[in-house]
């Protein structure tokens, strides 16, 4: 098993889109074969920083899901 952690600082006017789009990221990473768990945590203090929580079988799965549309299409967004 492999675990990915990852934060993000978001500004705040863009908040409510950044969510929307992670939200749609990890309900269809986790209907990825080989992912095991794929959860975001908002900041109990800072609402705009947002923790990443993934973990996946092995890295082929990792890389399908680098591949896969969603992410290819949404990652971009993030930046």
């Amino acid at each position: 098993m492999i675990t990915i952690v990852s934060k993000a600082e978001v500004r705040d006017e863009n908040i409510e889109k950044y969510l929307d789009l992670v939200t749609e990221l990890a309900d269809k990473s986790r209907k990825e074969p080989g992912c095991i768990s794929y959860s975001l945590y908002t900041d109990i203090n800072c609402p705009n920083i947002l923790t990443f929580i993934e973990e996946w079988e092995d890295r082929s799965a990792i890389e399908a899901h680098n591949s896969s549309e969603h992410f290819v299409r949404i990652v971009p967004q993030l930046r």
